[in-house]
């Protein structure tokens, strides 16, 4: 008889377990999407922008937020061969399978790390936060709810992103694609300028919640790039 290998398993067992939380329609704790799909090069026109706003060089910094299995990252890596890139996820099965991908390609200047928030991130460290399709459930697009809680809440929303803001440096931006909350409905986004606007097409059909966590029926919010503003006086 042909056992499967350890990784094989494992993977099993993190397949079975996302398909429980989604047949609950509530993600792992401190996870706000219960999918870990993704795919190579999936937003092309949000990495050229980004790179033709903050360019690419030695002291860049990228965080790619709810990388998933890598495949954001290494996209990341062809747009800014220069840059330090981080990853963080918050399913340690990710991770390692990150981190496993990374040795292979022998990906320098590319590193993992578990992390359901960013709260351990030094203040002022990134030039961009990519958090696209993670702060969001996709269930409640199929689901029909009129209210996101108990699966989402816009305070744990607010908290996430006001972290992030906490972690660019002036003068960043902040990446985000497809959330069931709107940016600009928090009071961190006093600090920002909106600064990349999708088109209908780029948009995916997740619905939007408001601050209450109720429905916000028939709304759509283009705006997915942000610039976080220097201090004044500076």
């Amino acid at each position: 008889m042909k056992f499967p290998t350890f990784h094989a398993f494992n993977n099993a067992v993190r397949k079975g377990r996302e398909a429980l939380h989604r047949k609950s329609n509530a993600p792992l704790p401190g996870r706000f999407q219960t999918y870990s799909h993704t795919l190579p090069d999936r937003y092309p026109w949000l990495f050229e922008f980004t790179r033709s706003r903050i360019g690419d060089g030695e002291k860049t910094s990228l965080l790619s937020f709810g990388c998933s299995r890598g495949d954001e990252v290494f996209s990341l890596r062809k747009y800014f061969p220069r840059a330090a890139i981080k990853g963080v996820d918050i399913d340690p099965y990710n991770i390692e399978h990150c981190v496993r991908r990374a040795r292979l390609e022998s990906a320098a200047g590319i590193t993992f790390e578990v992390a359901a928030r960013t709260d351990e991130e030094k203040s002022e460290t990134y030039d961009a936060i990519f958090c696209l399709a993670v702060l969001c459930n996709g269930n409640l697009t199929t689901s029909g709810a009129q209210n996101c809680d108990p699966h989402l809440r816009f305070a744990d929303f607010e908290s996430v992103v006001t972290d992030f803001a906490r972690c660019l440096k002036p003068g960043g931006l902040l990446l985000l694609h497809t959330t069931n909350f709107i940016f600009n409905d928090t009071a961190i986004a006093q600090q920002f300028e909106a600064v990349l606007r999708a088109t209908p097409k780029q948009l995916a059909p997740d619905v939007l919640f408001d601050r209450d966590n109720k429905l916000l029926q028939g709304i759509r919010y283009y705006d997915v790039g942000f610039r976080k503003r220097a201090p004044s006086g500076l």
